[in-house]
This record gives C-alpha cells, sequence and structure tokens, in this order.
C-alpha cells in the first residue's frame, strides 16, 4: 500500500494543549496497555525531557514515536506506535525514518538507540539497526536492545 500524505510534528511534552496531550496519551495506553494486554506504567516520568514526534493525517496522529536521550548514554526512539486506523499504509517504515532524522539534527554524532519487540528485529534492521543485547522479557512482550551507529551525514554535519 501506498504511504498517505501526512505532516511532521515534534514538539516537547509542554507545547500541547491539554486536548492534544489527553488525545496522545490514551493513544498510547490503548495500544501499549490495552491492545497489548500489559499492565506496566505508561506514564514513566520521562515524556517532560523528550521529543515527541508524530506523524499526523487530517490533525490526528497517525503515528508516534518519543525520542529522549538518558544520561550517560545514546539517544533512544521509543513508544513507536502506528494508529489502528492507519496500519497497513508503511507509516510505521515512515515514522522510523522521521525518527533517525530527528535523532540525527538533535543529537548529532551520536548513534540510536531501541528497545525491539523481538518480533519486529527484521523491521529495524532494514533501517540500520543491530542487535546489542539477547532477547529478553519485558512486560510480558520478548524484546531485543538494537543500535543503529552514527549516520556518516549526522558525524560530519
Amino acid at each position: 500500500m501506498v504511504t498517505p500524505p501526512y505532516s511532521v510534528d515534534v514538539r516537547r511534552l509542554e507545547a500541547f494543549s491539554a486536548i492534544e496531550l489527553y488525545a496522545l496519551l490514551k493513544l498510547r495506553v490503548d495500544i501499549f496497555v490495552v491492545e497489548q494486554a500489559c499492565a506496566y506504567p505508561e506514564l514513566d516520568g520521562k515524556d517532560g525531557e523528550a521529543l515527541h514526534l508524530r506523524l499526523l493525517i487530517d490533525g490526528r496522529t497517525a503515528a508516534y514515536a518519543r525520542l529522549w536521550q538518558p544520561a550517560g548514554a545514546p539517544p533512544r526512539i521509543g513508544r513507536v506506535l502506528v494508529s489502528p486506523d492507519h496500519r497497513g499504509n508503511r507509516l510505521g517504515e515512515a515514522l522510523m525514518h522521521e525518527a533517525i532524522r530527528t535523532c540525527e539534527a538533535h543529537f548529532p554524532g551520536e548513534p540510536v538507540a531501541l528497545s525491539a519487540q523481538s518480533h519486529l528485529e527484521r523491521f529495524y534492521a532494514g533501517l540500520g539497526f543491530s542487535p546489542t543485547s539477547e532477547e529478553y522479557v519485558e512486560d510480558g512482550i520478548a524484546h531485543i536492545d538494537m543500535e543503529r551507529p552514527v549516520s556518516p551525514l549526522s558525524a560530519t554535519g
């Protein structure tokens, strides 16, 4: 299928209106807690220090990723999701390309890390990520840590 046209929105938590923030957090909870049947603290205290990347279609979040850099570690891409209404349109791939570009712009010269659900290892490998851990179970779902090396373009400016 063809990726529908979207706009890219990257902002800090405080830049969201209450209504926008509610819609974003509801989508994350609907997918990560309800759909994936994982009872865990979705609101984990990291949102305030993160960049929130959204692909918007008709003004609504079609895909989302949270980007942040833990102290002493490479920047991370997390909370990657595609809204159920927009699955099957290759938005996951488009989202990850935008997330990588955003990380390279905001954290130049650094590799990019993520914790992938194990069944998506090939998808992330296709985007340049390589495993950096053995498989482990987090919140009842098999995961593997992965990292993408510094892009030559990002490293030189």
